[in-house]
């Protein structure tokens, strides 16, 4: 979850690039009776953010999403400072999901990202 700054990029088919959101780096947890969220240094984002622990009910039990919590303005542009003001309502609050290394109880990391992702999708596909 964290970055580190390094003098030249890594290269080839074992990396992936994203475009940095400006939110919160999140994992999303979900058990047999709530949505927890949790910040990089174990800050529980469960209560600063109900309406995204909510949203994510539909998820199935014992399942971890690794994400970023965003704020996106009127034109759909993240807002870091409309997410640390959010309670103004100036601006829809957002988990971005990146990855499931969890899912349904099933532990997927030892499975390729992109099947992963693909997995998410379709989850993803079928709670919306």
């Amino acid at each position: 979850m964290l970055c580190i700054v390094v003098e030249k990029l890594p290269e080839g088919p074992a990396w992936q690039y994203e475009v940095k959101l400006d939110g919160y780096r999140a994992i999303a947890v979900r058990t047999k009776t709530r949505v927890e969220l949790w910040s990089r240094n174990k800050r529980d984002f469960s209560r600063r953010f109900p309406n995204v622990a909510r949203a994510l009910e539909g998820v199935p039990v014992e399942t971890v999403l690794d994400g970023e919590i965003v704020a996106v303005n009127s034109d759909g542009k993240p807002s870091f400072s409309s997410l640390q003001n959010f309670g103004d309502g100036a601006a829809a609050i957002l988990f971005h999901t990146f990855d499931a290394p969890v899912l349904a109880g099933a532990d997927l990391r030892s499975k390729p990202l992109a099947t992963r992702r693909k997995m998410l999708r379709e989850l993803i596909l079928k709670i919306v």
